[in-house]
């Protein structure tokens, strides 16, 4: 198969840097988000610098967000607990600090504050030592308890976690903080990817039995099917699977762990049980329960509900991925999707919902209504190159390779901010790579087009 020429990698690779120094070089800013603002949280306005020493002048914690404009889990954050009066409330004890992933100085900050995915959100003393990051995926109740948990902490996360793994004593406000610490941002500051699993089934079986050990010994599981190493060999599936089943099948325990129960089904099925076996069956059955269950409850989001709508699609494939779903599932998607897409007004939540209802439906085949809901929201979303990579997603899930790139390339023009203009830029890149590798002369349009849009010298382009 023909390859790339060195020169045609080489010029799209060149476009894209070329527009990238400012975001690396320039004085790093922290901006208030317009809408938060107006919400009622006073982000501080000034340089991240300024900001820790402000905190540390009037002895306050300091909150940084890190978050970006077109991210459906960022959008999900501003729609169901930045708008919440409890942390407009909370806000008022720290210093607020948000960080746009495509603003001035942000990447370097990024490197900084060690943070890569979107949203993460870091707790700091008012002398700049990290307390906790926080989960972003959990729902807002338990959220804004484990904030005013970090907010009260006599101790940073890291120190409790050297205290708990030696043995030390932990009051219970301490273990609720180890147990809904955000494992997934952590970028293994705290524990390495390797030791991850270890660690957290050591704190689980130290844990005073309740919520929080529970938590810890599901966090655990998740670490070993999906981090680096061999924890996943380790695993006893026979205990593993009782303590899933166990979990899924306790509505409060259920609940109170519904992000990783909807996030991680497939994987954890498959790592306490063997393919077609009467545990997987059992495991299966009562995970599905709880998703249906979780699907229809009001007093979650309906993103999160959405998430459990997937979970269930996940479940029935967990055997058969390539199989067709029951009807009465099908109908199941399209409704719930429809009711939500019908449902949702604010335009953040929207940017959330549209994305957990347009992979639902991709996920179970649906990809004609996959695009319809896509294309429909290009006209109402304030970042709409986004959404273009779904339907290039769902375009090679079609064996369309034509049409998946022309939805790469479109998201590449249309993205804003230099960050993501070369995040995407790279998917378009990687696109080509993988289904026009023979198309050099569209490499070429592209990066001419690319040079006549920055205003540059196409020297600058070529320059590898």
């Amino acid at each position: 198969m023909k390859t790339i020429s060195a020169t045609a990698v080489a010029a799209i690779f060149a476009t894209l840097m070329c527009a990238a120094p400012a975001m690396v070089l320039a004085a790093a800013e922290s901006k208030p988000a317009a809408a938060a603002a107006a919400e009622g949280i006073g982000w501080y306005d000034g340089d991240v610098d300024a900001a820790f020493a402000f905190a540390k002048a009037h002895d306050k914690p300091l909150f940084l967000y890190w978050g970006a404009t077109w991210c459906p889990p960022c959008n999900q954050v501003k729609a169901t607990i930045f708008n919440r009066q409890g942390f407009i409330e909370r806000s008022r004890f720290f210093v607020p600090v948000h960080i746009d992933g495509d603003s001035a100085g942000a990447q370097k900050l990024g490197e900084r504050f060690k943070v890569r995915g979107y949203p993460t959100m870091i707790l700091f003393k008012p002398d700049g030592t990290e307390i906790t990051r926080l989960p972003g995926e959990v729902d807002a109740d338990r959220y804004l308890q484990t904030l005013t948990l970090g907010i009260s902490a006599n101790r940073p996360v890291k120190k409790t976690l050297q205290a708990a793994l030696s043995g030390g004593k932990l009051t219970a406000d301490e273990w609720r903080l180890l147990a809904f610490y955000s494992w997934d941002t952590d970028e293994q500051q705290l524990i390495g990817g390797k030791e991850l699993a270890p660690a957290l089934n050591k704190l689980a079986a130290a844990c005073p039995p309740g919520d929080s050990a529970d938590r810890l010994a599901l966090s655990a599981l998740v670490a070993a099917a999906t981090k680096p190493g061999d924890a996943a060999a380790g695993v006893d599936k026979t205990a593993a699977a009782a303590r899933l089943t166990k979990a899924v099948s306790d509505v409060h325990t259920a609940r109170e762990n519904m992000d990783i129960l909807t996030n991680y089904p497939a994987e954890l099925v498959q790592l306490a049980t063997v393919p077609k076996s009467p545990s997987r069956a059992k495991l299966v059955a009562a995970w599905n329960s709880a998703a249906q269950r979780l699907s229809g409850d009001s007093t979650l989001s309906r993103t999160d509900r959405l998430g459990a709508l997937a979970a269930q699609v996940s479940l029935a494939r967990i055997d058969t991925p390539e199989g067709a779903l029951a009807p009465a599932l099908l109908k199941d998607v399209r409704q719930r999707v429809a009711q939500a897409d019908a449902a949702t007004t604010d335009a953040y939540e929207r940017q959330s919902v549209i994305n957990a209802g347009a992979h639902a439906l991709s996920d179970a085949g649906l990809l004609d209504d996959s695009d319809s809901l896509l294309k429909a929201e290009l006209k109402r979303s304030h970042a709409p190159y986004y959404f273009m990579l779904s339907l290039a997603s769902n375009a090679k899930k079609r064996g369309d390779k034509s049409g998946a790139v022309n939805w790469y390339e479109q998201a590449y023009q249309a993205a804003q901010g230099p960050a993501t203009r070369l995040q995407w830029g790279v998917a378009y890149l990687s696109g080509l790579l993988e289904l026009a590798p023979q198309d050099d002369a569209r490499i070429e349009k592209g990066r001419a087009r690319r040079a006549a849009r920055t205003g540059r010298h196409p020297e600058c382009v070529l320059r590898a």
